[in-house]
């Protein structure tokens, strides 16, 4: 019989315990995608990638989800595919209708909808639109799997739905100082995480004019669409804050409509409306995993 010991000793390798406890891989960046790439040209999908900074194989916009914006012109249709267990849907312009193996989600400005394991969807628009997309597709492919069958049903979240609830929590968040006026979107099949999916997470947040909602952190990247502002509204971003609770040496991300930027997981941040207009913020994120593994570790600054 052919022994394989010498072949399989080729693959072993070793580090000492302190020094490899905290592997040395880039970190995910403070990144701006700007509205204007979504804003003008063909019917397409626009990927928000970061792969060459975090050295993946794969497209991702983080280590385990990938956010991308879908133009879709007036009266014209895009198909999406993707092997992933869960999709997150935002409609930053337009309306019109997906058609999924479960019918026909019919969607306007403000509304999101979540969808499993894509069997491929269509995309049709009555008028020039945009969608903000994101799934958990580079976590599989990280882990070399396919989904199977659905871990939850869709569900939509209307525009009006979304607001009621925040002005429904407002002011008694409000009053209470409460760290965001915001909603955690749900689905009742992922009750126990209280999460949108059993891997995704999003918070449909208002940020009064005048307002500051300060600091806090968690684990999981943040990939947050900026819905709304006006001017001099930003998030100041950093790794450590003073005695005070105030984020020391921040990077400011500047807060623009249908604009999406990357908040990297652990950093401290702090929402900043200077401006006489309410914002409104949608971030994406793969909480709903952390969530589930104990390890979303979610903080506030007291």
């Amino acid at each position: 019989m052919n022994s394989i010991n010498h072949t399989l000793a080729q693959q072993v390798v070793s580090w000492e315990y302190t020094a490899a406890a905290t592997p040395d891989l880039n970190e995910v960046p403070i990144q701006p995608f700007p509205a204007s790439l979504h804003e003008q040209g063909e019917t397409r999908v626009i990927a928000l990638d970061l792969s060459e900074i975090l050295e993946t194989p794969y497209l991702a916009t983080s280590p385990g989800l990938l956010a991308n914006y879908v133009r879709i012109c007036s009266n014209e249709q895009i198909s999406t595919n993707v092997s992933s267990t869960s999709e997150v849907f935002f409609v930053m312009r337009g309306s019109g209708r997906t058609e999924t193996e479960n019918g026909t989600i019919e969607w306007k400005q403000g509304d999101a909808f979540t969808l499993p394991t894509n069997q491929g969807i269509t995309h049709l628009a009555d008028e020039d639109s945009a969608l903000y997309w994101t799934h958990d597709a580079p976590l599989l492919d990280y882990l070399g799997v396919a989904p199977t069958e659905p871990r939850f049903k869709p569900a939509f979240y209307s525009k009006e739905y979304m607001n009621d609830e925040v002005e429904r929590i407002r002011e008694i968040a409000i009053r209470e100082n409460r760290n965001r006026v915001g909603i955690i979107l749900g689905n009742t099949d992922s009750a126990k995480t209280k999460t949108m999916t059993h891997t995704m997470w999003s918070l449909f947040n208002l940020l009064p004019k005048g307002a500051v909602q300060r600091a806090h952190r968690h684990q999981s990247v943040a990939l947050d669409l900026a819905v709304f502002s006006g001017p001099d509204t930003y998030t100041l971003i950093g790794k450590k804050v003073d005695e005070n609770g105030d984020i020391i040496n921040p990077v400011k991300a500047m807060w623009e409509t249908n604009t999406v930027f990357v908040t990297p997981p652990g950093w401290w941040h702090s929402h900043h409306n200077e401006s006489d207009q309410n914002a409104y913020v949608f971030p994406v994120q793969d909480a709903g995993l952390h969530t589930y593994l104990r390890t979303l570790d979610i903080q506030f600054v007291r």
